[in-house]
């Protein structure tokens, strides 16, 4: 097993750090495309649809091509989902990860560094309600290279940022998730998080019958 240390991000770790960013949500592409096929609606439009083509046209190439049609509009509504989120954030917070993340107390960007290579990252921000600000934190941006994964590095990166939500002052950490990343659920419930409530982000993620899930992490008082 490879060997890794955790340390603050440093702006020589910029191009790693992005390129790491953009490959992890990429891989949510085809994870989000296999649940989308999984869905009953799918599987109506799927059958149903190129069925009632070829009663009205007689023609079996329509109804191929039919199915062939919504299978790629499935894939870019899979692929739109997460190219949103990224290129905001790749605008906003990651444009410029020193100014956002250590321009003020309260928050932070971690990398996992593995023979000089950025291999994990992982990132805590002040939440946006004024109420809020000093009492919860939000974990945001956890992700593993793929061949780093199942060594405990991910529990190391949120423990990393858990310890620090401690020594500032918080009261909570938060995080927003999806029903996808399963994997993710039993790790953040296994360090202290319970699952609160769901909600649908927008119309296109009801569309797409992906709740978001949202977790605290209550911390004990200093």
């Amino acid at each position: 097993m490879a060997s890794y240390h955790i340390r603050r991000y440093r702006e020589s770790d910029r191009k790693q750090v992005l390129e790491l960013y953009c490959w992890g949500m990429a891989q949510y592409y085809s994870i989000t495309f296999r649940h989308l096929l999984k869905l009953p609606r799918t599987h109506v439009l799927l059958l149903g649809g190129p069925l009632a083509l070829y009663l009205a046209s007689g023609s079996w190439a329509l109804a191929l091509l039919a199915d062939v049609a919504l299978l790629g509009t499935l894939w870019l509504l899979a692929r739109y989902i997460w190219l949103n989120i990224m290129n905001e954030s790749l605008l906003t917070d990651m444009a410029d990860i020193t100014k956002a993340y250590f321009s003020e107390p309260g928050s932070c960007f971690w990398v996992a560094e593995c023979r000089e290579k950025v291999v994990g990252i992982v990132a805590c921000l002040q939440v946006g309600d004024p109420t809020l600000r000093g009492k919860q934190v939000e974990l945001v941006h956890m992700f593993v290279a793929l061949e780093h994964r199942g060594q405990g590095l991910a529990k190391s990166l949120v423990r990393t940022l858990l310890q620090f939500a401690r020594d500032q002052g918080y009261r909570e950490v938060v995080l927003s998730t999806t029903i996808l990343h399963r994997v993710a659920h039993r790790l953040y419930q296994g360090l202290g998080f319970r699952r609160t409530h769901t909600y649908y982000a927008s119309i296109i993620w009801r569309i797409a019958a992906i709740p978001i899930i949202y977790f605290v992490c209550p911390l004990p008082s200093v």
